[in-house]
């Protein structure tokens, strides 16, 4: 088992928050798309399994023309071995939406759509810079059941600068309204570089503080329980069984190939690196080269990746698979890291398995980081 990552870098416009690759020249999406293809003909034996999922990430795939759209998906399929996808995920903007897109995801076998909704409160998507409201995020949701497109994740935000506890609970409470089988729900980070960063440098906006992004997150986690939700990732919650199959496979290790300028790809051993630049992208694969550089993880980076992974999840940290994969002095340095935390209710240790308690989930990172070697 194994997934298929495909970048799409073409956005209409840039978030003032968004530091992943992306491009505004829409010029070059039939030309990416050819090549997109081309590397997938050329690293198809890569990972040597069979994939379960397929993943349309951005930048913004719902940018793509619909008959560019359907042309990658079809031809991927020609190339690789799909024939056991169960999951096939497009990212899309809720401004993208239309009866013709829909149709067209549907038509090619698209399975679940992930929208990237942000928040219902109109003042705060007009300073991300988004290209909607939240009127357009209610009815895209809507266009898309109607043409049977009935997976549906909603990505939101907290702790957006002028975000208020009661403007984030009516955001989280008309996003349950809608019924979607998946949200996801992340802090706002401000990378270097970004709009964001450089506005919050020069004092046009302020940082929400720790404390209220905490209560945030309570709100967030407890709403959602009530509502049915299960919280299977510290970000993620999902309907039962409606999880995100291609996302979960990252955090288990397991192998996914990457395609598309900036793209990640991992075997288990080696994480290749696709170049982020579009021209230079094109450039290697029009050369019939390999457009990623590759790192090797040591059994150190490896030890680390696993737990810092595994115990983002509910299902936490199988203590047998480092004791095996890393040996008993790593595994003796990960019990004596964890004691403190056990002791201290923040981690639960059962029947082999870590896993951080409801406030341990708080401190993740620093609790985490602990455990490290």
């Amino acid at each position: 088992m194994a997934g298929v990552y495909v970048h799409i870098p073409f956005c209409k416009q840039r978030c003032v928050y968004c530091d992943f690759y992306s491009t505004t020249d829409a010029a070059w999406q039939a030309t990416y798309v050819d090549m997109v293809i081309a590397e997938a003909c050329h690293r198809r034996h890569e990972i040597g399994e069979q994939f379960t999922t397929l993943y349309l990430g951005g930048g913004t795939p719902s940018q793509l023309h619909c008959r560019l759209l359907r042309r990658l998906v079809t031809e991927l399929r020609g190339v690789l071995p799909l024939d056991d996808v169960i999951e096939t995920t497009v990212e899309v903007n809720p401004d993208d939406v239309t009866s013709d897109l829909a149709q067209s995801l549907h038509d090619m076998g698209v399975n679940r759509v992930s929208m990237g909704v942000q928040s219902f409160d109109d003042d705060e998507l007009r300073l991300m810079g988004r290209r909607h409201d939240a009127q357009r995020a209610i009815d895209a949701v809507e266009v898309l059941r109607a043409h049977a497109i009935d997976n549906i994740s909603i990505d939101l935000i907290y702790g957006i600068p002028g975000q208020t506890m009661e403007s984030w609970r009516q955001s989280v409470g008309r996003a349950i309204a809608l019924r979607p089988q998946h949200i996801s729900a992340y802090n706002l980070t401000y990378e270097v570089g970004t709009p964001l960063w450089r506005m919050r440098q020069r004092g046009d906006i302020h940082e929400v503080d720790d404390d209220t992004c905490v209560a945030m997150y309570g709100l967030l986690v407890d709403s959602l329980r009530k509502a049915g939700f299960e919280h299977y990732e510290i970000s993620n919650f999902a309907l039962p069984g409606m999880h995100s199959r291609h996302n979960s496979a990252y955090w288990d290790g397991t192998p996914y190939l990457g395609l598309g300028a900036a793209a990640h790809s991992y075997d288990g051993r080696m994480r290749r690196s696709n170049i982020a630049d579009l021209r230079g992208y094109v450039h290697h694969i029009v050369d019939q080269d390999v457009a990623y550089s590759e790192e090797v993880l040591t059994p150190h980076e490896r030890y680390d990746e696993t737990v810092m992974l595994a115990l983002r999840t509910a299902r936490g940290l199988d203590t047998a698979i480092i004791h095996d994969q890393f040996g008993q002095d790593t595994y003796d340095h990960l019990m004596r890291q964890a004691a403190p935390h056990i002791a201290a209710g923040r981690v639960t240790a059962h029947g082999g398995w870590l896993r951080l308690t409801a406030d341990g989930v708080m401190l993740s990172d620093a609790i985490i980081s602990d455990l490290f070697l």
